[in-house]
Protein backbone atom coordinates (compact mmCIF):
# COMPACT_ATOMS: atom_id res chain seq x y z
CA UNK A 1 0.00 0.00 0.00
CA UNK A 2 2.79 2.67 1.08
CA UNK A 3 4.26 1.94 -2.58
CA UNK A 4 0.74 2.51 -4.34
CA UNK A 5 0.48 5.61 -1.95
CA UNK A 6 3.89 6.98 -3.26
CA UNK A 7 2.78 6.41 -6.86
CA UNK A 8 -0.29 8.23 -6.88
CA UNK A 9 1.29 11.26 -4.41
CA UNK A 10 3.94 11.22 -7.21
CA UNK A 11 1.28 11.34 -10.22
CA UNK A 12 -0.70 14.02 -8.09
CA UNK A 13 2.79 16.28 -8.07
CA UNK A 14 3.96 15.95 -11.29
CA UNK A 15 0.88 15.28 -14.07
CA UNK A 16 -1.29 16.86 -11.40
CA UNK A 17 -3.83 13.76 -11.53
CA UNK A 18 -4.21 9.55 -10.72
CA UNK A 19 -6.48 7.13 -11.10
CA UNK A 20 -7.31 4.93 -8.19
CA UNK A 21 -8.67 1.54 -10.24
CA UNK A 22 -11.84 -0.19 -8.61
CA UNK A 23 -11.71 1.80 -5.27
CA UNK A 24 -15.60 1.25 -4.71
CA UNK A 25 -17.60 -2.10 -5.01
CA UNK A 26 -19.91 -2.53 -7.62
CA UNK A 27 -23.06 -3.58 -5.49
CA UNK A 28 -22.65 0.32 -3.94
CA UNK A 29 -22.27 1.98 -7.35
CA UNK A 30 -25.34 0.10 -8.38
CA UNK A 31 -27.40 2.11 -5.36
CA UNK A 32 -25.59 5.41 -6.36
CA UNK A 33 -26.52 5.13 -9.97
CA UNK A 34 -30.24 4.27 -8.60
CA UNK A 35 -30.06 7.18 -6.02
CA UNK A 36 -29.19 9.30 -9.17
CA UNK A 37 -31.79 9.48 -11.39
CA UNK A 38 -34.72 10.44 -8.65
CA UNK A 39 -31.73 13.34 -7.27
CA UNK A 40 -31.56 14.78 -10.72
CA UNK A 41 -35.49 14.61 -11.23
CA UNK A 42 -35.37 16.90 -8.03
CA UNK A 43 -32.85 19.76 -8.67
CA UNK A 44 -34.78 19.73 -12.13
CA UNK A 45 -38.15 20.30 -10.28
CA UNK A 46 -36.67 22.90 -8.37
CA UNK A 47 -34.53 24.53 -11.28
CA UNK A 48 -37.47 24.80 -13.41
CA UNK A 49 -39.52 26.55 -10.98
CA UNK A 50 -37.00 29.23 -10.37
CA UNK A 51 -35.83 29.80 -13.35
CA UNK A 52 -32.43 28.68 -13.94
CA UNK A 53 -32.73 25.58 -16.22
CA UNK A 54 -30.24 27.10 -18.86
CA UNK A 55 -26.95 25.13 -19.71
CA UNK A 56 -26.90 22.61 -16.53
CA UNK A 57 -29.00 19.09 -17.92
CA UNK A 58 -27.85 15.69 -16.20
CA UNK A 59 -26.12 18.17 -13.07
CA UNK A 60 -26.81 17.79 -9.88
CA UNK A 61 -25.41 19.54 -6.84
CA UNK A 62 -25.20 18.93 -3.03
CA UNK A 63 -26.27 15.12 -2.84
CA UNK A 64 -24.83 14.18 0.56
CA UNK A 65 -28.43 13.84 2.23
CA UNK A 66 -30.46 12.87 -0.72
CA UNK A 67 -29.80 8.86 0.62
CA UNK A 68 -27.85 6.90 2.85
CA UNK A 69 -25.61 5.72 -0.26
CA UNK A 70 -24.11 9.05 -0.59
CA UNK A 71 -22.65 9.12 2.86
CA UNK A 72 -21.49 5.63 2.65
CA UNK A 73 -19.78 6.50 -0.38
CA UNK A 74 -18.12 9.42 1.35
CA UNK A 75 -17.18 7.53 4.12
CA UNK A 76 -14.79 4.71 1.46
CA UNK A 77 -12.95 8.05 1.31
CA UNK A 78 -11.40 7.37 4.16
CA UNK A 79 -9.09 4.83 2.16
CA UNK A 80 -7.85 7.75 0.46
CA UNK A 81 -6.93 9.86 3.56
CA UNK A 82 -3.31 9.48 3.80
CA UNK A 83 -3.09 10.32 0.49
CA UNK A 84 -5.41 13.77 1.08
CA UNK A 85 -3.89 14.95 4.12
CA UNK A 86 -0.14 14.59 2.29
CA UNK A 87 -1.82 16.62 -0.46
CA UNK A 88 -3.36 19.09 1.91
CA UNK A 89 -0.19 19.10 4.64
CA UNK A 90 -2.97 18.98 7.19
CA UNK A 91 -6.93 17.82 7.83
CA UNK A 92 -9.91 18.77 5.02
CA UNK A 93 -13.30 19.15 4.77
CA UNK A 94 -16.03 18.58 1.82
CA UNK A 95 -16.37 20.96 -0.58
CA UNK A 96 -19.09 20.46 -2.77
CA UNK A 97 -21.06 16.99 -3.58
CA UNK A 98 -22.21 16.59 -7.04
CA UNK A 99 -23.05 14.41 -10.17
CA UNK A 100 -23.28 14.22 -13.15
CA UNK A 101 -25.37 12.16 -15.90
CA UNK A 102 -23.50 12.44 -19.33
CA UNK A 103 -25.92 11.93 -22.35
CA UNK A 104 -25.83 11.53 -25.50
CA UNK A 105 -24.25 14.97 -27.21
CA UNK A 106 -25.00 16.76 -24.00
CA UNK A 107 -23.28 20.01 -23.74
CA UNK A 108 -23.32 21.86 -20.41
CA UNK A 109 -20.65 24.66 -18.65
CA UNK A 110 -18.50 21.02 -17.59
CA UNK A 111 -17.68 20.50 -21.21
CA UNK A 112 -15.76 23.75 -21.34
CA UNK A 113 -12.24 24.17 -20.22
CA UNK A 114 -12.14 25.13 -17.01
CA UNK A 115 -10.23 24.47 -13.51
CA UNK A 116 -12.32 24.36 -10.26
CA UNK A 117 -10.66 27.00 -8.11
CA UNK A 118 -11.16 30.07 -9.10
CA UNK A 119 -7.02 31.70 -8.44
CA UNK A 120 -3.86 30.18 -8.69
CA UNK A 121 -1.61 29.23 -5.71
CA UNK A 122 2.05 28.13 -6.79
CA UNK A 123 2.87 27.67 -2.58
CA UNK A 124 -0.28 25.83 -1.06
CA UNK A 125 -2.83 23.33 -2.30
CA UNK A 126 -6.22 24.85 -1.17
CA UNK A 127 -8.55 22.25 -3.10
CA UNK A 128 -8.57 18.63 -4.48
CA UNK A 129 -11.17 17.39 -7.32
CA UNK A 130 -12.17 13.92 -7.00
CA UNK A 131 -14.61 11.70 -9.46
CA UNK A 132 -15.91 8.82 -8.89
CA UNK A 133 -16.95 6.55 -12.22
CA UNK A 134 -20.41 5.06 -11.97
CA UNK A 135 -19.59 3.59 -15.41
CA UNK A 136 -16.73 2.69 -17.46
CA UNK A 137 -15.05 5.97 -19.13
CA UNK A 138 -14.40 5.50 -22.60
CA UNK A 139 -13.40 8.05 -25.56
CA UNK A 140 -16.39 6.99 -27.33
CA UNK A 141 -18.86 7.84 -24.04
CA UNK A 142 -17.09 11.31 -22.93
CA UNK A 143 -13.92 10.69 -20.87
CA UNK A 144 -12.79 13.47 -19.74
CA UNK A 145 -9.58 15.79 -20.85
CA UNK A 146 -7.14 17.17 -18.62
CA UNK A 147 -3.81 19.31 -19.34
CA UNK A 148 -1.16 17.02 -17.73
CA UNK A 149 1.19 19.51 -15.74
CA UNK A 150 -1.01 21.92 -16.16
CA UNK A 151 -1.81 22.55 -12.48
CA UNK A 152 1.96 24.89 -12.84
CA UNK A 153 -0.32 26.98 -15.54
CA UNK A 154 -1.85 30.04 -14.48
CA UNK A 155 -3.84 31.43 -17.52
CA UNK A 156 -6.20 29.31 -19.08
CA UNK A 157 -5.22 27.10 -22.70
CA UNK A 158 -7.18 27.90 -25.81
CA UNK A 159 -9.07 25.50 -26.84
CA UNK A 160 -6.75 24.63 -30.07
CA UNK A 161 -4.05 23.90 -27.33
CA UNK A 162 -5.96 22.49 -25.00
CA UNK A 163 -8.17 19.90 -26.76
CA UNK A 164 -5.25 18.04 -28.81
CA UNK A 165 -2.25 17.90 -26.30
CA UNK A 166 -4.80 16.91 -23.14
CA UNK A 167 -4.91 13.24 -21.82
CA UNK A 168 -8.17 11.52 -21.77
CA UNK A 169 -9.28 9.50 -17.99
CA UNK A 170 -10.42 5.98 -18.83
CA UNK A 171 -11.48 3.41 -16.34
CA UNK A 172 -13.56 0.66 -15.01
CA UNK A 173 -16.44 1.62 -13.28
CA UNK A 174 -15.67 2.58 -9.00
CA UNK A 175 -12.46 4.17 -10.01
CA UNK A 176 -11.59 7.12 -8.28
CA UNK A 177 -9.81 10.18 -10.49
CA UNK A 178 -7.95 12.50 -8.00
CA UNK A 179 -6.60 15.87 -9.30
CA UNK A 180 -5.45 18.74 -8.29
CA UNK A 181 -8.44 21.40 -8.89
CA UNK A 182 -5.84 24.53 -10.36
CA UNK A 183 -5.44 21.84 -13.25
CA UNK A 184 -7.46 22.42 -16.74
CA UNK A 185 -9.64 20.00 -17.46
CA UNK A 186 -13.19 19.61 -19.45
CA UNK A 187 -15.72 17.27 -19.70
CA UNK A 188 -15.77 15.11 -23.25
CA UNK A 189 -18.92 14.58 -25.08
CA UNK A 190 -20.37 11.13 -24.97
CA UNK A 191 -21.42 9.67 -28.61
CA UNK A 192 -22.81 6.60 -27.28
CA UNK A 193 -26.68 6.12 -26.70
CA UNK A 194 -25.80 4.74 -23.36
CA UNK A 195 -25.37 7.39 -19.94
CA UNK A 196 -22.22 7.86 -18.93
CA UNK A 197 -22.82 8.75 -15.01
CA UNK A 198 -20.29 10.27 -12.21
CA UNK A 199 -20.14 11.57 -8.27
CA UNK A 200 -18.09 14.34 -8.32
CA UNK A 201 -16.39 15.76 -4.98
CA UNK A 202 -14.64 18.40 -3.92
CA UNK A 203 -12.27 18.43 -0.78
CA UNK A 204 -10.43 21.97 0.71
CA UNK A 205 -8.48 23.22 3.44
CA UNK A 206 -10.89 23.79 6.59
CA UNK A 207 -11.13 27.55 6.31
CA UNK A 208 -12.93 27.28 3.25
CA UNK A 209 -16.40 28.12 3.30
CA UNK A 210 -18.26 25.34 2.23
CA UNK A 211 -20.19 25.58 -0.93
CA UNK A 212 -23.25 24.19 0.72
CA UNK A 213 -23.65 23.82 4.98
CA UNK A 214 -23.40 20.43 4.73
CA UNK A 215 -23.04 19.99 8.55
CA UNK A 216 -26.56 21.57 8.70
CA UNK A 217 -27.41 19.70 5.59
CA UNK A 218 -26.91 16.32 7.10
CA UNK A 219 -28.37 17.18 10.37
CA UNK A 220 -26.37 18.44 13.60
CA UNK A 221 -28.44 15.89 15.31
CA UNK A 222 -26.64 12.50 13.15
CA UNK A 223 -23.12 14.06 13.99
CA UNK A 224 -22.99 11.81 17.06
CA UNK A 225 -23.63 8.57 14.71
CA UNK A 226 -20.82 9.13 12.22
CA UNK A 227 -17.66 7.97 12.33
CA UNK A 228 -14.40 10.25 13.07
CA UNK A 229 -13.72 10.29 9.42
CA UNK A 230 -17.08 11.52 8.86
CA UNK A 231 -17.49 14.19 11.60
CA UNK A 232 -14.26 15.33 10.26
CA UNK A 233 -15.16 15.32 6.00
CA UNK A 234 -18.59 16.38 6.24
CA UNK A 235 -17.26 19.55 8.69
CA UNK A 236 -18.63 19.07 11.61
CA UNK A 237 -15.49 20.31 13.37
CA UNK A 238 -14.96 23.74 11.25
CA UNK A 239 -17.91 25.01 12.03
CA UNK A 240 -18.68 28.86 13.19
CA UNK A 241 -19.96 29.39 16.21
CA UNK A 242 -23.32 30.65 16.18
CA UNK A 243 -24.27 32.44 19.45
CA UNK A 244 -21.86 33.07 22.82
CA UNK A 245 -23.22 29.70 24.12
CA UNK A 246 -21.66 27.64 21.33
CA UNK A 247 -18.71 30.02 21.97
CA UNK A 248 -17.60 29.59 25.41
CA UNK A 249 -17.45 26.00 25.80
CA UNK A 250 -15.10 23.89 26.66
CA UNK A 251 -12.39 22.67 23.99
CA UNK A 252 -13.71 19.44 22.88
CA UNK A 253 -17.55 20.68 22.67
CA UNK A 254 -16.22 23.51 20.20
CA UNK A 255 -17.49 23.97 16.99
CA UNK A 256 -13.83 24.76 15.46
CA UNK A 257 -11.50 22.18 16.42
CA UNK A 258 -7.74 22.74 16.64
CA UNK A 259 -5.52 21.32 13.59
CA UNK A 260 -8.60 22.82 11.34
CA UNK A 261 -5.77 25.12 9.30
Amino acid sequence: MNTLLTHHENELATQGWTVVPNLIESELIDTLNDALVPSLALRDRIRVSNGVMENCEGTSHHLLADAPCYVELLSRFEKMDPLMKGFFEGNYILNSYGGIINGFDLKTYAHNVHRDIRFHSSTKRFMLNTLVMLDDFTEDNGATYILSGSHHRVDRPADDDFFPHAARVTGQRGSLLLFDSRIWHAAGSNRTQLPRRALTLTFTVPSFKQQADYPRLFGYGNAKECSPYLRQAIGFNARVPASLEEFYVPLEQRTYQRGQD
